[in-house]
């Protein structure tokens, strides 16, 4: 079997875990904080960043970011493919990916993540209300793009649900944790994000709660 090393509100953790979820691949997951940069958990990742999967029966090499993960069982499974179609359909899917995945994740979940969470966990000191109010804002300019984007598709890379909408749903649940999500506006959005949340790879994900850190109410609900 499989073992995800990954932290609960690792956006990245969370799109490789619901990519698994999706095709029903079995693993045991590991929680993992990449501040402590545990020497063994450097072994198998020099960086010391989340997701990192092993399979621990047969051994060989760790997988190593979310991104090749999500391509090694896209490659090896072929329950439920999350990078589908033509060419250019599948270029459409990995440009959104990337997008969320480094757009999304500098102005939106990563600055929300050490404000919220990191500062707290790890510095003990208090967030920074300037920087808290820059990550919200550009948060409503992410969904306006969503919203442009579902106006013109069923999902968000075409006409079904993709890798694409795994990663933006990671994304958008670790931003929704840590209450930096005002879905005022956005109802092509929102529609679209309560689909997901209703899908049995993310429930699991919903459920989980960090220490110290509890999420909005209707954090969990179908019912924005």
């Amino acid at each position: 079997m499989w073992t995800l090393y990954q932290f609960p509100l690792c956006p990245f953790s969370r799109k490789v875990r619901l990519l698994l979820g999706e095709k029903g691949v079995p693993y045991a997951p590991v929680r993992e904080s990449p501040w402590l940069r545990r020497d063994e958990y450097l072994d198998l990742n020099p960086a010391g960043q989340t997701p990192v999967m092993v399979d621990v029966e047969r051994g060989g090499m760790p997988l190593i970011d979310s991104g090749p993960i999500c391509e090694y069982f896209e490659e090896t499974v072929d329950k439920a493919a999350m990078i589908n179609g033509t060419a250019a359909d599948r270029a459409e899917i990995r440009r959104l990916t990337i997008w969320f995945d480094t757009a999304f994740y500098r102005d939106v979940t990563g600055p929300l993540l050490f404000e919220r969470m990191e500062k707290r966990l790890v510095h003990r000191a208090a967030p920074d209300s300037g920087a808290l109010r820059e990550a919200m804002k550009s948060a409503i300019a992410h969904l306006d793009y969503i919203d442009f984007l579902l106006d013109h598709r069923a999902w968000l890379a075409g006409a079904t649900m993709s890798l694409a909408d795994l990663a933006a749903a990671a994304h958008i649940s670790v931003a929704d944790y840590l209450g930096g999500i005002d879905w005022k506006g956005h109802e092509q959005a929102k529609r679209w994000y309560v689909g997901m949340k209703s899908r049995p790879s993310m429930r699991p994900l919903l459920a989980e709660r960090m220490e110290v850190i509890s999420p909005p109410a209707d954090y969990e609900n179908l019912d924005l």
